[in-house]
């Protein structure tokens, strides 16, 4: 256990799923090998891909019965680990993470303070990233950043740790895509501190790679939370920032 976490310290990772099931079962295999509590959160998936992990040893399955939403999925995740566990280990189920790499994340949480961590992707062009996904990249950080969020460098990362049950108490409202981008406003909001630390990235070949990312719809759901955020801020400013020591 690294020095910056207590030894009592409880982890448990979830993945939250949407038709990813040619890359699933892989996925889940290496985060179970971490030695923590896996939950695979099924966003009402049609391909039936979780279906032959629901008798894992280790591994929780959790399915929504319809499409609703990354949001959605990771506060299903979150509420039914936050009794056993301080912290939650968050990554995509597309295989573009190593979830050995979370031992990373750990270590950057800061020495006695709650915190989230983002794995910052490196070398996203080099691992042939969509340009999609950069273009997002950038703009969500700058739009956080107006909104009264934190200065960061991959606000789209999937791969984090969430301090339970703080985040289940920083009132996001998005429960798709933008969670992401609204939970590290909400957080610097709060008082809660964001950190990111380098991971490595890989992708599927082109034609292989699932993604469910639109990026005329996503683009505009995006335009919308950061509207809501910033409305918040200009119209009742600033809020008050409280301790999470």
């Amino acid at each position: 256990m690294p020095a910056n976490t207590s030894s009592n310290s409880r982890f448990a990772v979830i993945i939250p799923v949407y038709n990813h099931g040619s890359t699933l079962k892989a996925v889940a295999e290496a985060a179970l090998a971490l030695g923590w509590p896996v939950y695979v959160v099924d966003d009402g998936s049609t391909d039936q891909g979780s279906v032959g992990l629901a008798n894992t040893p280790g591994l929780h399955l959790l399915r929504l019965e319809v499409n609703r939403g990354k949001g959605a999925a990771l506060m299903t995740g979150f509420e039914a680990v936050a009794g056993q566990a301080d912290w939650a280990i968050t990554l995509d189920a597309d295989g573009q993470h190593n979830p050995w790499e979370a031992h990373r994340l750990i270590g950057a949480i800061p020495q006695d303070q709650r915190a989230i961590i983002i794995g910052r992707r490196q070398q996203m062009a080099a691992e042939g990233a969509p340009w999609t996904s950069r273009f997002g990249r950038g703009f969500s950080n700058f739009w956080i950043r107006m909104a009264g969020g934190p200065r960061v460098i991959d606000s789209q990362s999937g791969f984090r740790i969430y301090p339970l049950p703080e985040v289940l108490h920083l009132g996001v409202a998005a429960r798709r895509y933008q969670f992401e981008i609204e939970v590290l406003v909400k957080a610097a909001w709060s008082g809660l501190a964001v950190v990111e630390t380098p991971i490595s990235v890989r992708y599927e070949p082109k034609g292989r790679r699932i993604s469910h990312f639109r990026p005329f719809v996503d683009f505009c759901r995006n335009t919308g939370t950061f509207a809501r955020l910033i409305t918040r801020r200009v119209v009742l400013g600033k809020p008050r920032k409280t301790s999470h020591l």
